[in-house]
C-alpha cells in the first residue's frame, strides 16, 4: 500500500479501471517538478527530491529487506544458485534463493548486496518500480511516455564495496538515449556507509564504449576512447576515473525517502560502507522514453522480438503510450499498460495544433486531427 508524504495512504487494491486515476495531471498527491529543478538536472545530470517516498512506503521497505535478509520471505526457498562477484566492481549476483540456514542472523544480513529484476518475482517491487510519485517526476525528466525496465535492490553491509565510476547507458542501451534512474534511498546515507557521488555535470559526456566484453557506447563518434574497467571501484584500474576527474565530485547524502534522480550519461560511483552497524539500502530503478527502442533484458530473459530485435515488448508501460511493443505488470500495479488504448492516447493531450502558413504569411498555429491523412 503505498502513502503520501504524511505517511496516509494514497492507494490500496485497485483494479486495471482505476488506473487512470493514478495518472491524472490532477491527482491530489501528484508530485511536482519544479522548473529549477528541471533546470537542475537538465545542467548537473541528476536531481535529489526530498521526501518523495514517504516514512510509512520507507517502514515497508525496510522491513522488508530485513525479511529478505534473513530468508524470510514466502518466496524464498533454499535451493543456492552461483552467486559471481566477480568481474563487477565488488557486486554480485544473486537470486531470490535463502541465505543458508546455518549462517547466524549476522552472517544472513552479509549474504546478500544486490539483488535484480525482483519486480518479476515480487509484487512489492513492482509497486515500488510503478511508484506513482517516482513516474510522476520521472513523466516529466524523459516522458511523458515512460517505460519501466529494470529493478534493482542494495542492501550493502557494513564493510561492502562500493562500484566505481560508471554510465548506466554502458549497461543499458536505449535508442535514442533516454535512460534514467531513480534511487530511493531506504536508510539515511552519507560519506560513512557508502552514498553516491556524481561527477557533477558529466552528463555532456559520451558514452564511453568497452575496450571488449559487454557495454555500449557512442561508437560513432571518431576519436573516442574505448574504456576497461569500468565500474572498478579501485581507480588506477577504471578508464573513467580520468573522465571524472575533469569535473567536480560531488558527494550526494540523501534521508530515507529521499529519491536521487539520474541520467544515463552522468558519471557516478559509490565507495565501502565504512561504518561498523549501518546499512545502506536503496531501491533503484531505471527507465527510458516509452518511444525509445532497446534491446536490452536479454540476458535477463527478455525474448528479442523476431522482426525488430527490439525487447521493448518485454517491460512496463508505467506512463503515457508507445508505437512499440510493452509488457503488462503481472502483479496488477496500476499503470498506462493496463489502459485501453484510446484512453492511453489521451492521457498527455493528443496533437492539438501544428504550425502551418497564415493569410499573412508568417508561421502560425492551426487546429489539427491527429488521426487525419496526409495527402502531401
Amino acid at each position: 500500500m503505498f502513502s503520501d508524504s504524511a505517511g496516509i495512504s494514497v492507494w490500496g487494491e485497485r483494479s486495471p479501471a482505476d488506473t487512470s486515476d493514478w495518472l491524472s495531471l490532477c491527482r491530489a498527491n501528484r508530485y511536482r517538478v519544479s522548473v529549477d529543478e528541471y533546470r537542475a538536472f537538465r545542467r548537473d545530470g541528476y536531481l535529489v527530491v526530498r521526501n518523495l517516498v514517504s516514512p510509512a512506503e520507507v517502514a515497508e521497505l525496510r522491513e522488508h529487506t530485513e525479511d529478505l535478509m534473513q530468508g524470510k520471505l514466502p518466496e524464498q526457498n533454499r535451493e543456492m544458485r552461483p552467486r559471481d562477484i566477480s568481474g563487477d566492481g565488488g557486486t554480485s549476483v544473486q537470486g531470490l534463493e535463502a541465505p543458508p540456514a546455518h549462517l547466524s542472523p549476522d552472517e544472513k544480513a552479509q549474504y546478500f548486496l544486490r539483488l535484480h529484476m525482483l519486480h518479476r518475482k515480487l509484487a512489492l517491487h513492482e509497486r515500488y518500480l510503478l511508484h506513482p510519485r517516482v513516474l510522476d517526476v520521472m513523466e516529466v525528466l524523459v516522458g511523458p511516455d515512460v517505460l519501466a525496465l529494470q529493478t534493482m535492490l542494495f542492501l550493502k553491509p557494513p564493510g561492502k564495496p562500493g562500484q566505481g565510476w560508471h554510465q548506466d547507458s554502458y549497461y543499458i542501451p536505449t535508442a535514442p538515449d533516454t535512460l534514467c534512474g531513480a534511487w530511493i534511498a531506504v536508510d539515511d546515507c552519507d560519506e560513512l556507509n557508502g552514498a553516491m557521488w556524481f561527477a557533477k555535470r558529466s552528463n555532456a559526456e559520451p558514452v564511453y564504449p568497452p575496450k571488449d566484453g559487454y557495454g555500449h557506447g557512442d561508437t560513432q563518434i571518431g576519436n573516442i576512447a574505448y574504456v576497461a574497467g569500468t565500474s572498478d571501484p579501485n581507480d588506477d584500474a577504471n578508464d573513467l576515473s580520468p573522465v571524472a576527474n575533469r569535473y567536480d565530485q560531488i558527494l550526494v547524502p540523501a534521508k530515507a525517502g529521499d529519491v536521487v534522480f539520474f541520467g544515463g550519461h552522468v558519471l557516478h560511483r559509490s565507495k565501502k560502507n565504512f561504518s561498523a552497524d549501518r546499512y545502506r539500502r536503496s531501491f533503484v530503478s531505471h527507465y527510458c522514453n516509452a518511444r525509445s527502442f532497446t534491446q536490452w533484458g536479454q540476458h535477463d530473459g527478455a525474448v528479442p522480438d523476431a522482426e525488430t530485435g527490439s525487447t521493448n515488448g518485454a517491460h512496463i508501460l508505467a506512463r503515457g503510450d508507445t508505437h512499440l511493443p510493452f509488457a503488462q505488470p503481472l502483479f496488477g500495479t496500476p499503470c498506462a499498460a493496463q489502459l485501453p488504448k484510446e484512453e492511453r492516447a489521451t492521457q498527455n493531450g493528443a496533437v492539438a495544433a501544428m504550425m502551418g502558413d497564415t493569410d499573412s504569411g508568417l508561421m502560425g498555429a492551426m487546429p489539427t486531427d491527429p488521426d487525419a491523412k496526409d495527402d502531401h
